[in-house]
């Protein structure tokens, strides 16, 4: 008889599942979730993006334009006659007589080709590598060459490079905040659960208090006590432990509830007998019991976390310039401009929206495969 840890192969090849492992059953199970997939597949990318954005960017986003202020986007010509080389058209701008705006019409009398992987403005890689190459870029450096895949905002920055920026810092945002709620979570839920008496009771009157408090009014609250002349760095993480504060409560609630049940099995009986103190006995013993269930739950909270941080932004109380995040740029688009005439200033709301889309379906995803063995889904 084959034993429990050896794989047993069938005819075809494939691996029983009475012999596969818990989280290979996770894992083909999760695989036919075709939205959950597909929600793993659009967070892979934005973290793709979060990791190299200077290099996907365009141009550099902080550069100011006057000549190119509300520049719509610029439309990419893939073929040239029949022959797949794309280009922008150069442009003509003129002032409107009535409005006294710049108005800009393509000049097709010129023509700028798009070149892959071509240097550009000078950027530290990760930090610490100086390098100037770019995924993209024109053959020219005339000012009327334009390619703005997504316009230009009120100054003549290019939305797209700031775009890419952006997706870092509200991306790291919500996976910053994600793990200080998951360690908290995981403590004083854990701990509220494993001693139960006085400990529970004061941990879960705390975390009834917290809940019972408005969330947006508090975040406001908390965020308006930061001090505005915090360096950037500063203000960044303020924020992501403000965002942090709250969401905590809700997997403590969860773990406790697991973990009332869990010490009175076997195994945890026999590692205090052993000798083990609390905190090995709930993060070695006790914790890998149901961790596929806190990575469910976790992937859930990302959105919240995302959305928080837009939102602080937006309102002008998060992250303020000369930081680019998602609240930030739609922050600069609160104005009757941008909702009339110049709607790609929108943009990162849209990428908002994706992302929560993508976390929510992949976490649905998480929580129906974190139990293989059950017989729904």
């Amino acid at each position: 008889m084959a034993s429990a840890s050896v794989p047993v192969e069938r005819a075809d090849g494939a691996q029983s599942a009475y012999a596969a492992s818990q989280w290979k059953l996770v894992w083909w199970r999760f695989r036919r979730h075709k939205l959950a997939m597909a929600g793993l597949a659009v967070v892979i990318a934005l973290y793709v993006v979060s990791l190299f954005p200077e290099f996907l960017a365009i141009a550099d986003p902080h550069e100011r334009n006057a000549k190119k202020l509300y520049l719509s986007p610029t439309p990419v010509q893939i073929l040239d006659g029949w022959l797949p080389m794309p280009f922008v058209y150069g442009l003509k701008s003129e002032r409107n007589p009535e409005t006294l705006a710049l108005e800009f019409e393509p000049d097709t009398s010129k023509k700028y080709r798009i070149q892959w992987i071509t240097r550009g403005y000078e950027y530290k890689l990760f930090g610490f590598f100086t390098t100037d190459w770019h995924l993209m870029g024109l053959d020219t450096e005339d000012d009327l060459a334009a390619f703005h895949i997504l316009g230009t905002d009120r100054m003549g920055r290019d939305l797209w490079s700031r775009l890419m920026l952006a997706t870092r810092i509200s991306m790291s945002v919500g996976l910053l905040g994600v793990i200080i709620s998951l360690f908290l979570g995981i403590l004083l839920g854990g701990l509220s659960g494993y001693y139960s008496g006085a400990v529970d009771v004061t941990i879960q009157r705390m975390i009834e208090f917290l809940r019972s408090i408005p969330t947006i009014p508090l975040w406001i609250a908390l965020a308006a006590a930061v001090p505005r002349d915090w360096s950037v760095v500063k203000v960044y993480f303020a924020i992501t432990v403000l965002i942090s504060f709250i969401g905590w409560t809700t997997l403590a609630r969860e773990v406790r509830g697991r973990f009332l049940v869990l010490r009175e099995d076997d195994f945890v009986i026999a590692a205090r007998i052993y000798g083990s103190g609390a905190m090995r006995t709930i993060f070695r013993h006790m914790v890998p019991n149901f961790i596929s269930h806190i990575i469910a739950t976790t992937t859930l909270a990302v959105p919240t976390m995302i959305i928080a941080e837009t939102s602080l932004s937006f309102l002008g109380l998060g992250l303020r310039q000369p930081v680019i995040s998602w609240g930030v740029l739609l922050f600069e688009a609160q104005n009757i401009r941008a909702v009339s005439s110049a709607p790609w200033l929108l943009v990162p709301g849209a990428f908002v929206l994706l992302s929560v889309l993508a976390f929510n379906f992949m976490g649905d995803g998480l929580r129906d495969a974190a139990d293989p063995y059950s017989i729904h889904g």
